[in-house]
């Protein structure tokens, strides 16, 4: 029984420790190959979008979970998704 216990918790610890490394890890697509440009398009806008977020003042620059770079509030990228 001992033996098992040990894998379990070495395992447990080995995921914990991993954790932040695995977050870090994900990387945010370049702005030409998500299609990104400063206006918008059909009337969709990146301050519209779920992936957006928000620069420090109202109708300043932001950035995006997806798009690595500074985003337009005004721009566009094919990731986007309208808020609810």
């Amino acid at each position: 029984m001992k033996p098992y216990r040990r894998i379990v918790l070495k395992t447990l610890v080995t995921g914990v420790a991993a954790a932040p490394w695995l977050a870090r890890a994900q990387a945010k697509a370049s702005k030409q190959a998500m299609q990104y440009q400063d206006q918008p398009k059909n009337g969709q806008r990146c301050d519209t979008c779920m992936q957006f977020i928000a620069g420090p003042k109202p109708g300043a620059p932001g950035g995006c979970k997806v798009v690595d770079g500074s985003i337009s509030p005004s721009g566009w990228c094919v990731a986007y998704v309208k808020k609810s």
